[in-house]
């Protein structure tokens, strides 16, 4: 391709700039011939990657644990209305990556100088590293029903989440991932052969049933670790990079809020499903004890669902965890690539966006390798992470309420009054109760008094 001239003589479009341009040049073509729909199709996936990632290992773990042992009742409208709260927040991202066509952790440190641009890429970088290992734990736990030994399960969740991160396409990348992340689906027909009684399930979601009985601090713990659990670092940094990574425009924010809401309303979906499966558990007093992963929760439930449910569940728990391996870590690669001024892109290839797929790759390692440690401390790592994330998603979210109240860059798509009453609400809230929840987890006896 010869040089541009005029102006911009000298500059040479590089790989990442083409790519970019084909896509929109789809998006343009099918915009001028009022395909809606494919329009449509084009543009949708962060969001409900995203949302089907933020379904990940533990918090389906969670959600299996409250079917389970609560029941659906209180828990079904509940899980409901904090996707609506995830849609809330994340669509603020898709606002910013459309204005500014910059990833979260670049705005933050063009915007609020070095310092909390440092503060939020160590926040995000030991939180998903953290948070890496327990996605694996599930990988490990879910392939564990099928007789796959840990060692096989974890290399291959490596090799799989690798072979994402190579595609060095970012459009091939997405769709090949949300392939993966539809899986998470599977909780749905497991719930349907549980055979639940659709009427008390309509009921439950149409009406809120008090908390449940039984001893106050486990209830309010599982409430809080749900809540805290809603927005996560990792999915801010995401969304709002890979928004930018795709080439999302102002004219491209109502598909972006489309396909929010789309990943919001399946990853509901699911993790509703999840919890009426898991239910049958709590019917017939058959909870397995002490349950840490997919393993012992698909085999508690094959006497009520069959063989084929048991396995769809802990497959289900396998993709949770695989989705949320390759979402995180490129989360961390976009990161670290927009702070240090480097690659950060899909699109790039392996010499230009070297730091970009190396910080993917040893995030990935480094988190497998430690699930495969002789007698780690899975479940307290599992527990700190929790404490970790929901403790730094205070700073997290009310930069991202700033920068989207900036109207020097955001302009016309700034938050109106309204939604920064509804926004502020919901970012004091759950910071708020992420900070209960950290404090509750690591001293419980404050919830006895």
């Amino acid at each position: 391709m010869a040089d541009i001239a005029g102006p911009l003589a000298g500059w040479r479009p590089t790989r990442e700039d083409i790519l970019r341009a084909r896509d929109r040049a789809r998006v343009l073509a099918a915009r001028r011939r009022r395909r809606n729909l494919f329009v449509l199709a084009l543009l949708v996936g962060p969001g409900i990657l995203v949302m089907l990632g933020e379904n990940d290992g533990p918090s389906m773990l969670s959600y299996a644990v409250t079917g389970a042992t609560y029941g659906i009742g209180f828990f079904i409208p509940f899980i409901v209305l904090t996707f609506v709260l995830a849609f809330c927040v994340q669509e603020m991202t898709v606002r910013l990556a459309a204005a500014t066509h910059r990833g979260h952790a670049q705005l933050i440190l063009d915007r609020f100088g070095p310092f909390w641009g440092y503060f939020a890429l160590a926040d995000l970088m030991v939180g998903n590293l953290l948070t890496l290992i327990t996605e694996f734990i599930a990988i490990r736990a879910g392939a564990a029903y099928f007789g796959v030994p840990g060692w096989l399960a974890v290399g291959t969740g490596v090799m799989v989440v690798l072979a994402a991160l190579s595609l060095r396409r970012y459009m091939a990348w997405e769709r090949s991932v949300m392939l993966v992340a539809l899986a998470n689906l599977l909780f749905i027909p497991v719930a349907v052969m549980a055979h639940p009684d659709w009427g008390r399930v309509g009921h439950a979601l149409l009406t809120w049933q008090p908390l449940p009985g039984g001893p106050r601090e486990a209830v309010l713990t599982l409430v809080l670790a749900n809540i805290g659990a809603t927005v996560t670092p990792w999915m801010l940094f995401f969304q709002q990079s890979a928004t930018a990574d795709k080439g999302l425009t102002r004219a491209d924010v109502t598909q972006g809020r489309i396909d929010t809401a789309l990943g919001a309303v399946l990853a509901a979906a699911a993790g509703v499903a999840c919890v009426v499966a898991s239910s049958l558990l709590h019917d017939h007093h058959a909870a397995p004890s002490g349950a840490t992963g997919g393993a012992d929760f698909a085999t508690a439930l094959r006497p009520f669902v069959g063989s084929t449910g048991a396995a769809l569940f802990a497959l289900a728990m396998v993709e949770a965890g695989l989705v949320a391996a390759v979402t995180i870590a490129t989360s961390s690669a976009y990161a670290l690539g927009e702070v240090s001024r480097r690659g950060r892109s899909l699109n790039l290839d392996f010499r230009q966006g070297a730091l970009f797929y190396a910080t993917a790759f040893v995030s990935v390692v480094v988190a497998a390798a430690v699930v495969l440690i002789p007698h780690a401390p899975l479940i307290a790592i599992t527990i700190t992470v929790n404490v970790i994330a929901t403790m730094l998603m205070a700073p997290a979210l009310l930069l991202l309420l700033f920068l989207v109240n900036d109207r020097e860059i955001v302009g016309q798509l700034a938050n109106t009054p309204l939604q920064n009453v509804i926004n502020g609400t919901i970012v004091v809230a759950i910071a708020v109760v992420g900070a209960v929840y950290g404090i509750v987890t690591v001293f419980p006896g404050l919830l006895r008094l």
